[in-house]
């Protein structure tokens, strides 16, 4: 189906009772309260005698601590704890993929901004003033900057025990010493991107009687924070309980730990409620960022268009401590050709260590980087060839039966020509007419920097393979509660779930699957917390797969446990029940009963857990594997751009998008969903870059790291198509991140289609345009 943005809702729908299962749109529950201000998010939290936490951080990237002396902020009034690596009360260490990265720093800080000391005080002024007395003496040295160089110089300072590599992964399929008739090759490089989420790092914790806490947070990942946090403090899980609290966004920088340990440290020390919220610079230097990229690719083919092999040497900055960088390694490496059909591939990556800030999970982790080369060879090769890029994509594009370069067969629709071909198929926006211009239709906008001389226009495609969920043979799953029990009179569903509500409409998704499977119209939503099982995090584009499995599935054992109570009440076959409108109706009676009378004051409550298919971690030396990935997503996008040749400005005129999503649960979200992750594919392509010279951070603020703004993007058309993976709950397919990553080199092929230049960094800058040197 092809949608065009949706329009808004009106006032007097504001206040609608939601109803609506799998296949409606229902409006989100969340979002009457977003639009007006009024939704309470984490930094929001308040509790009676309060304390205020901030964070000492390192000013180097590279140094050792000679010595802390905190007795001046102790001195300073309204200050009731100071607190460093000595006072962390378990193991000073946690880590998500590596237990690498100390909670505050002991002998050697490796970035810029790493937490070194606390303060506790009754104010947040007065703690940030406690700051600034500690006296901190570094012995201070070189950074390690270079990835490329940290890879292969063993001449270098070990930042880490076990050296300057985190993570290694040749893949070789075929003849890695193939020959063909026409050959492209280039060096590729791909800036450090922030997440940029609006809400800030932030949370309440609360000690308890017990002697433990609870935590009030926005995270990703709710149990495996409470894990390491747990460890860190040197307590039972059982007694470091962890809520969600209102979530301003996350795009994977809220997957590592931030002030959870540090929050928790300072209401144990001080018996009191402690609040911490980071303002928007030191978000900056409190969260990890999207891998910095070099990578060397070379293609070649056939005189018709046929892919002969691909070639990839990859770098990635992975900064002081490990993250996710093993798993953007791995998923660059196996998803690194993109979706073409190629017999012959050698490819390599490196995740290094650097005294660069961290860097970790980002939509599209480790799936954006390769893609944006891969696109661009793409085009490079159809120049050489001399033939239409998108027929060359066509005629190389993978389809369900067609074994990847890791020897995984795809066992699921995977319609990546038919996305161009949609594309391909949509009008094109009419050039500009001769005479007046509205000058806001043309790069520089209302700046009004030119009237349309040395402006031109292009045209690019780009189309990517991402994985949904985790992969690599780690064992995937989420669990729901589900109460179905009566209240007011009326039917009502309770689901409860740890998964991270942080946006993308999973709340809506985990109702609508109820009200579906058990026929009433009431679902609520139960507070996350880390009194249910394990939802994993909401990253990789696995939630609704995940932990909408797990809902469908909790709900079915309900429904299983409310039918044999009705069939021995009535002597029906269980298998000859249904529930419709809150009763249940029997094949051949009809309607038997009204759930009011069903349950009457015993609530049923089922459990279940729900994991996907088994994946196989990648061979360490030839990277085959039987199944990689439970799942691929496939998108493209056909972006039109206008180029000011002359002041290197861009404006991009139109970003239509085709995706595949198996099933729409709900449409009006997944269209959301594209619209949103085409508009930070945007920002990567032309305008997000958060600068690091030395190991330090040049811009950390929303003034310096620009982000696209409704200005910015440009009308859409969304073709959802739906395709359903036999596999999956409901056919469904991840989609919030495959349209940030196809975005990205439609724009960059476009930027190039109009200006004729070879461009092999993102974000395309003025600099690029104009040939400008630094």
């Amino acid at each position: 189906m092809v949608v065009p943005t949706s329009p808004a809702r009106s006032p007097q729908d504001l206040d609608e009772v939601i109803t609506g299962g799998i296949g409606d749109s229902p409006p989100r529950p969340d979002g009457t309260l977003k639009v007006r201000g009024e939704f309470a998010y984490s930094s929001d939290l308040w509790a009676r005698d309060m304390l205020w936490g901030a964070t000492l951080r390192s000013p180097h990237p590279y140094a050792r601590i000679v010595s802390i002396d905190i007795g001046p902020a102790l001195a300073h009034p309204g200050v009731y704890a100071v607190l460093t690596h000595e006072d962390v009360p378990g193991e000073n260490v946690y880590g998500l993929k590596v237990a690498d990265t100390p909670a505050l720093a002991e002998d050697v800080v490796r970035y810029e901004g790493e937490p070194i000391a606390l303060v506790a005080a009754d104010h947040p002024e007065t703690a940030r003033r406690a700051l600034r007395a500690i006296v901190v003496d570094y012995e201070v040295f070189e950074p390690i900057t270079d990835p490329e160089r940290a890879a292969h110089d063993d001449t270098l300072p070990h930042l880490h025990p076990g050296g300057n590599v985190v993570r290694h992964q040749p893949i070789t399929r075929g003849d890695p010493n193939a020959r063909a008739d026409v050959v492209v090759s280039d060096v590729y490089t791909v800036g450090m991107q922030d997440q940029a989420f609006l809400g800030p790092e932030s949370g309440l914790a609360v000690p308890d009687e017990d002697g433990g806490v609870d935590l009030f947070l926005a995270t990703q990942w709710l149990h495996v924070d409470q894990r390491q946090t747990a460890r860190a403090l040197g307590l039972p899980l059982e007694k470091v309980r962890f809520t969600m609290s209102g979530v301003g966004g996350a795009f994977g920088g809220r997957e590592d730990l931030s002030m959870q340990i540090h929050c928790c440290m300072l209401a144990l020390r001080t018996g009191r409620p402690v609040k911490m919220v980071y303002n928007r610079e030191e978000s900056f230097f409190g969260h990890v960022h999207r891998h910095p990229a070099k990578m060397y690719y070379e293609h070649g083919a056939t005189r018709d268009g046929r892919l002969v092999y691909v070639k990839a040497r990859m770098y990635f900055d992975g900064g002081a401590y490990a993250s996710k960088t093993p798993v953007v390694v791995g998923n660059a490496t196996s998803l690194g050709v993109g979706p073409y059909e190629v017999p012959n591939v050698a490819i390599e990556a490196w995740g290094l260590y650097t005294n660069n800030p961290p860097c970790g999970a980002m939509r599209g982790l480790g799936a954006v980087q390769p893609a944006f080369a891969y696109e661009s060879q793409m085009d490079r090769l159809a120049d050489a060839l001399g033939m239409d890029p998108v027929r060359l994509r066509r005629i190389n594009a993978v389809a369900e039966g067609s074994t990847t370069h890791t020897g995984q067969v795809l066992d699921y629709p995977a319609p990546v020509a038919e996305l161009l071909e949609r594309l391909e198929r949509l009008p094109l926006p009419p050039e500009h007419r001769a005479g007046p211009v509205d000058v806001r239709e043309l790069p520089g906008g209302g700046s009004n920097t030119t009237h349309g001389e040395g402006v031109v226009r292009g045209v690019g495609y780009g189309v990517i393979i991402k994985n949904i969920s985790y992969a690599e043979g780690a064992d995937d799953y989420s669990t729901a509660r589900v109460r179905l029990e009566v209240v007011g009179g009326a039917p009502i569903a309770m689901v409860h779930t740890a998964a991270a509500e942080v946006g993308q409409g999973l709340v809506t998704v985990q109702q609508q699957i109820a009200r579906s499977e058990l026929g009433v119209e009431r679902v609520n939503i139960h507070p996350n917390d880390t009194d249910v099982g394990d939802a994993g995090s909401s990253s990789a584009s696995r939630q609704t797969y995940l932990t909408g499995g797990a809902v469908r599935d909790a709900c079915r054992a309900v429904r299983e446990t409310l039918f044999a109570r009705v069939a021995r009440r009535f002597g029906e076959d269980p298998a000859d029940l249904s529930l419709s409108g809150g009763k249940v109706v029997s094949a051949t009676a009809g309607v038997l009963a009204d759930l009011v009378d069903v349950l009457g004051d015993d609530a049923i409550e089922e459990t279940r857990e729900y994991h996907h298919r088994p994946t196989w971690a990648m061979d360490p030396v030839s990277g085959q594997s039987p199944r990689v990935h439970v799942q691929h997503a496939f998108s493209a996008h056909r972006a039109v751009v206008d180029v000011d040749t002359e002041l290197g400005l861009v404006k991009v005129v139109r970003l239509d998008c085709a995706q595949d999503v198996g099933r729409a649960v709900n449409p009006d979200a997944v269209v959301g969903q594209i619209h949103g992750g085409s508009a930070q594919g945007l920002g990567l392509a032309v305008m997000e870059e958060i600068r690091v010279r030395d190991g330090r951070v040049r811009n950390p603020s929303f003034t310096d790291y620009l982000i696209p703004t409704i200005v910015d993007m440009p009308p859409m058309t969304v073709d959802v198509i739906e395709r359903a993976d036999p596999h999956a709950p409901y056919g469904v397919r991840g989609v919030g991140e495959p349209p940030t990553i196809s975005a990205t080199p439609a724009i960059v092929n476009a930027i190039r289609d109009a200006t004729g230049l070879n461009l092999t960094h993102i974000p395309v800058g003025p600099e690029h345009i104009c040939r400008i040197e630094p």
